[in-house]
């Protein structure tokens, strides 16, 4: 019987070296340290080898189901170690560095991937995602899928900024209602207000506290908040009642307070962007919204 199993597993060897090769080669238990990655994990098929996941991988649902690994920026080595783990995966914002560097020391490889918003960053991630996985040409496929759906949201944009100028826009991150960061320049809060229509009257760089006076004096057409503890009607309340200043913008004069889900900012572009896209471009252009194209291809 023996003898039988070792040609059995020759004869595979000589006849499917590629997948004898994936078998051994490519590690089969990660943790997911990312929002957006633990999602582009999960739609090029690799679910089964996650075995755990941080605190902003909160899509699908299916994900709830593995251990918590915490923040993805104050992670802890002795739980991420307890799920002997062979793939550490997350993005440039994951730390602390020492963990890392324990983590590395104990054997579990780690993957640092862009969390820039950017398409040529995510064209990289998925590239790697697909050769961790062992199928770059599902990857390849993904992003041209990307591409297009990003194309079609962008010609509805240019059509609706022909009946109507940009809106002027504020993007707010915080917690239930709390002092917000306003997103500025060269963060996913402005790629998301661009890309969607809109003029980020944020001038600054990154994400930074602003006074009452300064978003009044904004005057923002449009509000997008993204609360990490609230949600709905629970978050717009809750952001006017702790920002008073705000209720004397055109945008909460008009009702143009547009709730955003926080984990679309976290990590880079993940798969949910394009529908976030169109939910902004339509409150950006309620006037164009029932003629808003699909992001996603037909069937």
């Amino acid at each position: 019987m023996r003898l039988a199993n070792i040609l059995g597993g020759l004869a595979a060897v000589l006849l499917f070296p590629n997948l004898a090769l994936a078998d051994e080669s490519l590690p089969q238990r990660w943790v997911s340290a990312g929002g957006a990655l633990s999602e582009w994990v999960v739609v090029l098929g690799g679910e089964s080898r996650l075995v755990g996941v941080d605190t902003t991988s909160r899509y699908p649902v299916s994900l709830a189901r593995l251990p918590s690994i915490g923040y993805q920026r104050q992670l802890a080595a002795e739980g991420i170690l307890a799920l002997r783990p062979d793939l550490l995966l997350g993005s440039e914002e994951m730390g602390p560095p020492p963990v890392l560097e324990q983590l590395a020391a104990a054997g579990v490889r780690i993957e640092r991937l862009a969390s820039r918003a950017e398409l040529d960053s995510l064209q990289a991630n998925l590239r790697r995602l697909g050769q961790l996985l062992g199928d770059e040409a599902a990857a390849q496929r993904t992003f041209a899928d990307y591409q297009a759906q990003l194309q079609r949201q962008q010609q509805w944009v240019e059509q609706a900024q022909q009946e109507q100028a940009a809106p002027g826009v504020l993007l707010l991150l915080g917690h239930a209602g709390g002092s917000p960061l306003v997103g500025g320049l060269e963060t996913a809060a402005d790629w998301l207000i661009t890309r969607a229509g809109g003029r980020n009257l944020a001038s600054h760089r990154g994400y930074k506290a602003l006074s009452g006076e300064a978003l009044l004096a904004l005057d923002p057409q449009v509000v997008v908040f993204a609360d990490r503890t609230l949600e709905g009607e629970a978050a717009r309340q809750a952001l006017l009642q702790q920002n008073p200043a705000l209720a004397g913008t055109r945008a909460a004069r008009e009702g143009r307070l547009l709730a955003l889900d926080p984990t679309l900012l976290v990590g880079g572009l993940g798969p949910r962007v394009p529908d976030g896209l169109a939910m902004l471009a339509k409150g950006f252009y309620p006037a164009s919204h029932s003629r808003i194209v699909e992001t996603k291809p037909q069937p």
